[in-house]
């Protein structure tokens, strides 16, 4: 139309075509936005083309990129779940690979998927072992330094969990680019690398694609003396069994979701998740320690379970001797439970014996999905306090949380308050 024709060749009718030339690769929001500003300014045609409307006008839209700059995107908001709290129940998980067939293993292959154990274990030559393990998930935190640093230290701590040491690491990453910009993705490498270094490794490459939600992780692979490598498999009754820090990771994260989370606890959070369980190492060398695993997404009793389920033997837990960060209880009767808890101890049900006097609230704690949780270590009982000496002189807050008993044959796992 004749209108459309005037609005087209106007001066700001050129003005704009070029701006949404400019911004039409940019978040769905800002163009929805932008063509709601276009419909008003061909509403205001003939005012705008006066000069000292479009000044106005340009100021203002100088104004709106700046803020438009400043807004940046939540990273826990494109995402449904976060941090391990993403995995997929143990009731599932194991439907679900009961149902693959694989072919069989090479005799090299000493640990694969058969014990759930925290990494693949493949033996190179007489002394040594390959290790091998990869882990990523969705944002846990917002800062995005912070969640590639904290995604980075819970993958490479899978390798610290079998006694060996990281040698070198891959990238996995998923972005959704129409969403957040390059200087964010860039910032979660960064945390990632920095992590990567702490640890004496090297980022040798990956694999980046563009998807709905953002997720990012690590293939990590270490090696190990045959000697020195510790499984979930192999506790053995009478060990004590030490946890290397807190609960309460899970729990801190739906809390900063809900706008819950004080600021000293989210230090805690961000300094808990990116501590290194490097200890792992040190403990593969040491014959009283009997195996290891690290606590992650299927919370304290999940893994607890693997290890009883795998070493065919019954762990007594002392619900009253965790260690729990601060504001615990008072977060969970607040609502802040994660949907993952629910469905590890729905998964546990029929595994878990619990004494009457283990409330809910310690419940909702015991199945808590960790995100780079501490290591879980079976040692001989007269050797407890040599562990417990080691991580307190590392700076970890461990304490014995419970022992090994003989199988019992209808639980895994009885939860008692002593």
């Amino acid at each position: 139309s004749e209108n459309q024709a005037t609005w087209q060749n106007s001066h700001i009718g050129k003005f704009i075509s070029f701006l949404h030339g400019t911004l039409k690769f940019g978040p769905s929001w800002s163009r929805k936005a932008f063509k709601i500003f276009i419909v008003c300014c061909r509403m205001f045609s003939k005012q705008l083309n006066k000069s000292w409307c479009l000044k106005i006008l340009k100021f203002l839209f100088v104004i709106l990129i700046i803020f438009m700059g400043n807004m940046n995107t939540k990273l826990t908001a494109l995402s449904s779940g976060g941090g391990c709290g993403c995995k997929v129940s143990p009731e599932i998980l194991s439907d679900i690979l009961g149902k693959i067939k694989n072919v069989n293993p090479p005799p090299q292959l000493l640990v694969g998927s058969n014990t759930a154990d925290d990494g693949a274990v493949y033996q190179i030559d007489d002394k040594r072992a390959l290790v091998s393990t990869t882990d990523f998930f969705t944002p846990i935190v917002d800062d995005p330094e912070h969640f590639g640093a904290i995604a980075a230290a819970n993958a490479i701590s899978d390798i610290y969990a079998m006694g060996a040491k990281p040698i070198f690491a891959l990238v996995i990453c998923g972005m959704p680019l129409n969403r957040l910009s390059s200087d964010t993705v860039v910032k979660i490498l960064e945390g990632g690398s920095r992590i990567c270094s702490e640890a004496g490794i090297t980022i040798a490459g990956g694999h980046t694609i563009n998807i709905s939600e953002p997720i990012y992780g690590l293939v990590v692979n270490g090696i190990v003396n045959l000697s020195n490598l510790k499984k979930n498999s192999t506790t053995s009754v009478g060990n004590k069994l030490i946890l290397g820090k807190p609960l309460g990771i899970g729990i801190y994260s739906a809390a900063l979701k809900k706008g819950l989370l004080s600021t000293l606890q989210y230090n805690l959070l961000v300094d808990s998740t990116t501590k290194l369980n490097s200890i792992g190492t040190d403990f593969g060398k040491l014959k009283f320690v009997n195996a290891m695993t690290d606590i992650t997404g299927f919370g304290l009793l999940g893994h607890l379970d693997e290890m009883a389920r795998s070493s065919n033997t019954t762990i007594k837990v002392n619900s009253d001797k965790i260690l729990s960060y601060p504001g615990i209880n008072n977060l969970i009767e607040k609502g802040c439970i994660t949907g993952a808890s629910e469905r590890n101890l729905q998964a546990l049900a029929s595994e878990v014996l619990f004494a009457d006097s283990v409330s809910k609230v310690d419940k909702s704690l015991l199945t808590d999905p960790q995100t780079s949780g501490g290591l879980l270590v079976s040692v001989e009982s007269n050797r407890a306090n040599v562990i417990l000496d080691m991580f307190k002189n590392q700076d970890y807050e461990a304490s014995i949380v419970g022992e090994v008993i003989e199988e019992n044959p209808k639980y895994r796992i009885v939860v008692v308050n002593e």
